[in-house]
C-alpha cells in the first residue's frame, strides 16, 4: 500500500533511520527497526548522508527491510552526489524490487562546503528531481518541509512558496523537518492552507538525547530551542542518561498535543535508536500502535 492511501484513512505514526557509514554497521540498524516494529509503523524511511554519502547503504538496508519485514518502506532520494543517469539506477532498482514510497530532496552540501553545487548532468533542485520522477517512474511522491522555514530562506512566505513549488511538482504529502514548539508547526499548517496546500502534513519529530546533539542539530537546521526546552538542556548539559529521559517527557508530552490536535501523522526520526521511542508510545498508548 502506498502511505498516500493509508493517509487517506487514518493518522500515522512512522520512523526514520540512516545508513550507517560501513557495512559492518547495518547489523544496528536492522536491530533498531526490529525491537519498534512491534508498535506497528505505518511506514519507516531511510535517509542518505550528507552531500548523497552512503547511498549505496540505503538503498540495500530499505530494500532488505522491504523483503525481510512486513513494513511499508519509503526510500530517500536526493539530487546530491549523484547524475541523472546515477539517479535512475537507483530509482530503477527500488521500483524492481517492489517500493512504492519515496521522498525526494535536495540534499544537503557535502561535509565541510556551505554551498550546494549539482553533479553535472544532474538535478539543481527538488522540484526537478520531483518532476522527473513522476514523469519516468511509478512512486507515492513526498517532499520535505520546514516550521520555521528552511535555513536559506530569506523569509517564511518565500518558504512557502518553494513548499508549494514542491507539492506542484508531485510531492503528494509533506514530512517537517524537526521543531520543539508545537506552535511553529500549527503556524506552518495554517500559512500553507492559506497559499492553496492541501496535502497532508507530517509532523517530524526528533525525541531529545543529548543537550551538546540538540544544539547542534538546531544550529545546523536554524530551528530555535523553545526557552522551556533551553532550560532542561541546561540541566541536563553533562548528563545524557538524564536528558534522554528528560527528552522522552518533552517528546510524549509535544506528540500528544500533536496528536490532540489532529496532526495527519508523527514521523519520529530515530537516529537508529529504538529506546526513547519505544518509551514515547508506550506513554501514549496511541490507538494501533502499542506494542505486542
Amino acid at each position: 500500500m502506498t502511505i498516500i492511501d493509508t493517509l487517506g484513512f487514518k493518522r500515522t505514526i512512522s520512523y526514520e533511520f540512516y545508513p550507517p557509514r560501513g557495512a559492518d554497521g547495518i547489523p544496528a540498524v536492522f536491530r533498531a527497526i526490529n525491537r519498534l516494529a512491534p508498535y506497528n509503523p505505518d511506514f519507516i524511511s531511510v535517509t542518505y548522508g550528507a552531500g548523497g554519502t552512503t547511498r549505496a547503504f540505503t538503498e540495500e538496508i530499505a530494500i532488505r527491510a522491504r523483503r525481510e519485514t512486513d513494513l511499508t518502506v519509503m526510500a530517500h532520494i536526493t539530487c546530491a552526489g549523484q547524475s541523472q543517469q546515477e539517479i535512475d539506477g537507483v530509482l530503477g532498482r527500488l521500483q524492481d524490487a517492489g517500493i512504492e514510497n519515496l521522498i525526494a530532496l535536495r540534499g544537503d552540501p557535502p561535509a565541510g562546503e556551505a554551498d550546494f553545487v549539482p553533479m553535472e548532468g544532474g538535478f539543481a533542485h527538488a522540484t526537478d528531481l520531483m518532476k522527473h520522477i513522476k514523469a519516468n517512474f511509478n512512486f507515492c511522491l513526498a517532499g520535505a518541509c520546514y516550521p520555521e522555514g528552511h535555513v536559506s530562506s530569506p523569509d517564511l512566505q518565500t518558504d512557502i512558496e518553494h513548499t508549494k513549488w514542491r507539492v506542484e511538482a508531485g510531492a503528494e504529502f509533506l514530512i517537517t523537518q524537526l521543531f520543539y514548539d508545537n506552535d511553529d508547526f500549527y503556524a506552518f499548517v495554517e500559512r500553507a492552507r492559506r497559499a492553496g496546500i492541501d496535502v497532508p502534513i507530517i509532523a517530524g519529530v526528533l525525541p531529545v538525547l543529548s543537550a551538546s546533539q540538540i544544539r547542534r542539530f538546531t544550529q545546523l537546521g536554524g530551528e530555535v530551542i523553545p526557552p522551556k526546552l533551553d532550560v532542561i538542556l541546561e540541566q541536563y548539559a553533562e548528563d545524557d542518561d538524564g536528558m534522554r529521559e528528560a527528552g522522552i517527557d518533552y517528546a510524549t508530552k509535544q506528540v500528544q498535543d500533536l496528536w490532540e490536535q489532529g496532526v495527519q501523522g508523527i514521523h519520529f526520526f530515530a537516529l537508529n535508536r529504538s529506546y526513547s521511542i519505544s518509551k514515547i508510545l508506550d506513554n501514549l498508548n496511541l490507538p494501533g500502535h502499542s506494542a505486542q
